[in-house]
């Protein structure tokens, strides 16, 4: 992870092109990982290779999983609207593959092929464009903690996926859709950033909440270009629904790990 890692995050950075203007703008620095850790970190590797101030605030968020991102967003959102002037820089780097382990466990070699390596950058600002964050909500299911787990082995990091969780989702979702869209109809909601776990995911997610099979066209996309990459994975549904939304369009953030949890965002297109 600490030979990777940092190269990975390079790489994101400079995707991102930031402007001279837009660097120095950067107030504060947000990392997730649940895939690994070492110190000086990540968020070190960030100021360092963007040049920004030292003085820059820096938060590691680690090993909440696949909603890490929207907890990133939460903190964020948190940051800008107390501080209008800040500019918060989040990166989401997974390396997942670094986990894969020989078993005989069907279960666990299903959940492996899966998972992959990814790297998210993003900018929230309280500039007015690209999506606008209206609120957060998490949604835990109760008696479901069982079914995600990731603990240290003696082999490394040990993960437990079960194949119940599609149906737990799928049950909660069917019971509390409304609440994640504060009351809404889902069919109102004019685009879906749900968090690709896998196909079966999605089809919980498609069938709990009623939804055409066009709506989570942009999750199904990047689970097959790029498998599930942990908490870096949303970040890339909300790009492609940021190019081809049009303004003022609403919107709903989903994102599941373990709880079993369902970290949800909604927003609108500015």
């Amino acid at each position: 992870f600490e030979r990777f890692a940092p190269q990975l995050a390079r790489d994101g950075l400079d995707k991102l092109s930031l402007s001279e203007e837009e660097r120095r703008a950067i107030t504060h620095v947000i990392v997730t990982s649940c895939t690994g850790f070492y110190a000086p970190g990540l968020d070190f590797e960030v100021v360092n290779h963007l040049g920004l101030s030292p003085s820059v605030e820096r938060t590691m968020i680690g090993f909440m999983g696949c909603y890490a991102a929207i907890n990133a967003l939460k903190s964020a959102h948190h940051i800008v609207r107390s501080e209008p002037d800040a500019t918060v820089l989040i990166l989401n780097l997974e390396l997942c593959t670094l986990h894969f382990q020989e078993t005989h466990e069907l279960e666990q070699v299903l959940s492996f092929l899966v998972f992959a390596d990814g790297c998210a950058a993003s900018l929230v600002s309280a500039q007015p464009k690209g999506l606008a964050i209206d609120s957060f909500l998490a949604l835990c299911i109760p008696q479901t903690s069982h079914l995600i787990t990731w603990r240290i082995g003696e082999l490394g990091f040990d993960m437990h996926l079960s194949g119940e969780v599609p149906g737990a989702i799928g049950r909660a979702l069917k019971e509390s859709g409304r609440q994640i869209t504060r009351g809404k109809d889902p069919l109102s909601i004019d685009l879906w950033a749900v968090h690709p776990g896998g196909r079966s995911i999605l089809d919980a997610v498609e069938k709990g909440l009623e939804l055409p099979a066009e709506a989570l066209s942009y999750s199904r996309d990047i689970l097959a270009r790029y498998g599930n990459m942990s908490s870096a994975t949303v970040m890339f549904v909300l790009q492609q629904v940021m190019q081809s939304a049009q303004a003022e369009q609403q919107g709903c953030a989903m994102s599941f790990g373990p709880g079993l949890t369902a970290e949800t965002m909604l927003f609108h297109a500015a």
